[in-house]
């Protein structure tokens, strides 16, 4: 009977994560969605609006981890795809994909997969320190700068230098947006530090 009832509480609480799991895929998702609304500014010569967007990425990498936190970013790609206008500017469709946005958005579950992996990984037992998931935010900054130009380059028809001037005007609010998401990120992990795995202390 013990045994028994010891199974029960095991695949009891496999259920709950799993439900755990989907609604916060599901809610951080609806946020990045949200952040992409606010402070929807074109700026530069390619037209590339500033917005929360990158931010909320960022912090679900943190948060969530590589798995989890590059499933949330999917999930909000795909809804976009789908026609909901979820997209900076109200945009949404396949034609998003192909525009001069297209490597930024082609990144983010990268950028997502490179924050959690180096937040839950690399980081680990400091992820309550901002300064050391500010760093690992700080790649996935590089990594999304690095698809936009090569995007710009592409769709623009104009060579690397010339994209990377349209990029330019981004960098300076990506670090802030970077250094903001690290600040909540680790307070979130000193609040609850079993989010990505509980830490065995040797």
């Amino acid at each position: 009977m013990a045994v028994m009832t010891d199974q029960s509480e095991l695949s009891s609480t496999r259920s709950r994560l799993s439900t755990t799991d989907l609604a916060l895929v599901a809610a951080f998702a609806a946020l990045i969605a949200v952040c992409s609304y606010l402070a929807a500014i074109p700026v530069g010569g390619g037209g590339v609006p500033i917005t929360l967007q990158t931010f909320a990425i960022m912090l679900t990498g943190a948060l969530l981890g590589p798995l989890r936190g590059t499933l949330a970013v999917i999930v909000y790609l795909l809804l976009g795809l789908a026609g909901l206008p979820v997209f900076a500017e109200h945009s949404a469709g396949p034609g998003v994909f192909t525009g001069a946005t297209a490597g930024y958005l082609w990144s983010f579950p990268l950028v997502a997969l490179v924050v959690g992996f180096g937040v839950k990984y690399v980081v680990r037992g400091r992820r309550t320190s901002a300064l050391s998931v500010f760093l690992a935010c700080a790649v996935g900054v590089l990594l999304n700068h690095a698809a936009g130009i090569l995007g710009m380059s592409i769709v623009l028809h104009v060579d690397l230098h010339t994209a990377a001037g349209f990029d330019a005007p981004f960098w300076l609010g990506d670090g802030i947006k970077a250094a903001v998401a690290a600040i909540v990120a680790a307070e979130v992990h000193r609040a609850f530090p079993a989010l990505l795995g509980t830490t065995r202390k040797r």
